[in-house]
């Protein structure tokens, strides 16, 4: 999974997702260069789902099964 910024540049690749002693490692890089591990607490993956709304957090389901717009830029 990429995660891009606004001007569709690779911030971050995520290469796994795991659950370890209670928390969720997310495994990756930053920039193509940087490995990384960030840890999250149940505490805080619940702190996220509120930052969705619930509105947002219904749009979820079928936002994974749509296709990505063309943002190439042609016309």
């Amino acid at each position: 999974m990429k995660v891009v910024d606004a001007q569709n540049k690779e911030l971050m690749a995520v290469r796994k997702v795991d659950i370890e002693n209670g928390e969720l490692v997310i495994r990756g890089k930053i920039f193509g260069a940087m490995p990384m591990v960030a840890k999250l607490t149940p505490e805080e993956a619940r702190a996220g789902l509120k930052l969705l709304g619930f509105k947002t957090f219904l749009q979820l389901i079928p936002f994974i099964f749509r296709r990505s717009p063309d943002r190439s830029g042609s016309v």
